[in-house]
């Protein structure tokens, strides 16, 4: 049996590290807390696939009907 690669699936957004450049041009005038941000597990299929570690900051992209791209950001715990 061969393994499938969850990346790949088409119900699997998709997920990216940020660099802290990034996270300062993205997220830096929030009027909220970078901590503050929703959490996403360590162990979380997707996080390990990717190589994230506990702190970093995942943008996940989605295709939306209504908005055509949503973003969404997690920290990973």
């Amino acid at each position: 049996m061969s393994k499938i690669d969850i990346l790949e699936h088409k119900l699997v957004p998709n997920h990216e590290i940020m660099s802290d450049s990034e996270i300062e041009e993205e997220l830096g005038n929030a009027d909220f807390e970078i901590k503050s941000l929703p959490k996403i597990k360590k162990d979380d299929p997707v996080v390990k696939t990717i190589g994230a570690v506990a702190g970093d900051i995942l943008r996940i992209t989605r295709g939306s009907q209504t908005a055509g791209t949503f973003v969404t950001y997690r920290m990973v715990e």
